[in-house]
């Protein structure tokens, strides 16, 4: 996979074109660290995450399956190494977007479920197909299913195996918007390039207050009401408050 980052954006980009961007052992191991990248360096505000060749990912290279599924132990080691991919990749405490291409199934629509916006060509076609190949889709990637499209739904598309075009993946709320192939890379960057305007202060707690929404929280507590009040201490408050009065656009000092 290729890593680059420029104009406050960070680039991930799954890069075996011939196979479709099949996700190779290998790859799963690399994610956390590409992650950990992005993380620590302050020159990325956000990360788009993309696929090589006209392909999102096409899920796990079936062609590892002998090896990784071998033994009980060796099964269990792949699965915990791919659950630490998906979850470097949620975990992140920046704004996320998947920019989907192709074909986009399997463990390739779970890192895209990772992401915090999905955005898709209407040429892209996604599924999750543990049922055709008599497997069971992990709780961590269910969980994220179920957020993304109900739980009626989601057990829709993981009875059936399914393969959902672009347009059916909107109306079901799977991803968050459409345009053509050849508008895709320009819609990603004006969407990454409108967050990383903003103050990154602001969105990454909206970001961990998304998540504590989505585990159950319902009221406040110490912490998130800390949050509030730094907020009002912050320098990125006191900027955004200057240029407004001033009429200017604001330059957010957080990173």
């Amino acid at each position: 996979m290729l890593l680059s980052i420029a104009d406050d954006v960070a680039l991930l980009t799954l890069n075996r074109p011939d196979k479709r961007n099949a996700l190779t052992q290998a790859m799963w191991r690399a994610l956390p660290r590409a992650i950990e990248t992005v993380a620590n360096d302050p020159a990325a505000k956000v990360l788009a995450v993309t696929g090589a060749g006209g392909a999102f990912a096409a899920g796990a290279d079936i062609g590892e399956f002998e090896a990784v599924y071998a033994t009980r132990d060796s099964a269990a080691a792949y699965a915990a190494e791919i659950a630490e991919a998906m979850e470097a990749l949620a975990d992140l405490s920046k704004p996320t977007i998947a920019a989907i291409s192709g074909p986009c199934v399997g463990g390739g629509l779970g890192l895209a479920l990772c992401c915090d916006i999905r955005m898709a060509s209407d040429k892209a076609k996604l599924g999750i197909t543990p049922g055709k190949l008599g497997l069971m889709y992990s709780l961590g990637d269910t969980r994220r299913l179920v957020e993304a499209v109900g739980p009626s739904t989601a057990k829709d598309i993981l009875y059936t195996g399914r393969i959902l075009s672009a347009q059916e993946a909107l109306s079901l709320r799977l991803i968050d918007s459409v345009c053509s192939p050849e508008d895709l890379d320009g819609a990603v960057a004006a969407k990454a390039q409108a967050i990383a305007s903003a103050s990154q202060w602001s969105a990454r707690r909206t970001k961990a207050v998304v998540r504590r929404i989505l585990d159950g929280q319902t009221q406040d507590d110490d912490t998130t009401r800390a949050w509030f009040l730094d907020s009002l201490e912050g320098e990125d408050f006191r900027e955004g408050r200057d240029a407004f009065l001033q009429k200017r656009t604001p330059t957010f000092p957080y990173r």
